[in-house]
């Protein structure tokens, strides 16, 4: 198992080996998100701004409006509260393409409690004109989707965890394209979508059911945004029915997006999220296992699910 986190920074320190104009800026986060082989490497390509996210973000819109290639990094909680103004005006609205990488998203921190939860930042960042959002969900994925933001065109989250994560694709055969769902697991009784860490229980889950008689599709959407309705609204018309799956509020997340483009041939639809509530302390899988987002609890929903 291999943490995205690790994987992101590995990749990004061998593109940028070959491209000068690739930057990395942090703040005092260089541990939380692996950059210590990349600041040791190439020290004229790495900036430290200190515990000052909100700086960070101001700092990357204007090496990105220079011409270079910016990715801000450090935890997840931070950027998408402290600095989310400066996220919306200095990259969404004035179209500077920074990519930033936040870490330990979600409930990565687990025991730290609700002040480093990051639950909200689907909802909060898929509304700002020109955002892109990824969450991927394994390290492979991770790979990928670093050499596509390299060259990308506009500002850009991706929210990954902190530990290393289970394999979703057994090799690179699988086609990422930007705004694109993944099919894991093809199905008819009905349909697993999900995105980040919860697309390895989901992938999981439809195992399980396979035994007990019941196919079920699992769609990876790590791309949030853009994000790809034609795949949901086929889920719909061939499965009848969706369990939706999220590391997130089940306010305007995944399930609420699912909801919205199905508003027009609406099917049943279940969302499996962290409710209206300040999350329970425990470990991250203790997290997921309280709230039914892992292997078991979607099984139960799906089993409770089907008449």
């Amino acid at each position: 198992m291999i943490a995205c986190r690790k994987m992101f920074t590995d990749t990004l320190l061998e593109l940028a080996r070959e491209d000068k104009d690739i930057i990395a800026v942090t703040t005092d986060a260089r541990g939380s998100v692996t950059l210590g082989d990349y600041a040791n490497a190439l020290p004229e390509q790495f900036v430290e701004c200190g515990i000052a996210e909100q700086d960070a973000v101001g700092i990357s819109a204007g090496l990105a409006h220079s011409g270079k290639k910016v990715f801000c990094c450090g935890p997840a909680c931070f950027y998408v509260a402290r600095s989310l103004e400066q996220v919306k005006v200095d990259l969404a609205y004035s179209e500077n393409p920074v990519t930033i990488l936040g870490v330990s998203g979600g409930v990565a921190y687990g025991a730290l409690g609700a002040t480093h939860h990051s639950l909200h930042d689907i909802a909060a960042l898929r509304t700002f004109p020109g955002m892109t959002v990824c969450l991927p969900s394994d390290w492979r994925v991770t790979r990928k989707l670093v050499r596509t933001l390299v060259d990308f065109p506009k500002p850009c989250y991706v929210r990954v965890g902190r530990a290393a994560v289970p394999d979703v694709y057994a090799d690179d055969d699988f086609n990422f394209e930007v705004g694109k769902a993944i099919t894991v697991a093809e199905g008819t009784d009905l349909t697993i979508i999900a995105t980040g860490e919860t697309v390895y229980h989901a992938q999981q889950a439809a195992l399980q059911l396979k035994q007990q008689g019941i196919a079920a599709r699992v769609l990876d959407c790590s791309w949030i945004k853009p994000f790809d309705e034609e795949a949901v609204r086929k889920a719909a018309r061939e499965t009848g029915r969706i369990i939706t799956v999220e590391e997130h509020s089940q306010f305007g997340g995944l399930g609420a997006m699912v909801c919205e483009v199905l508003s027009e041939q609406p099917v049943p639809v279940r969302i499996l999220g962290i409710p209206d509530e300040n999350v329970v302390h425990g470990t991250n899988a203790e997290i997921f296992h309280h709230y039914g987002l892992d292997t078991e609890g979607i099984v139960k929903a799906a089993l409770n699910f089907i008449p």
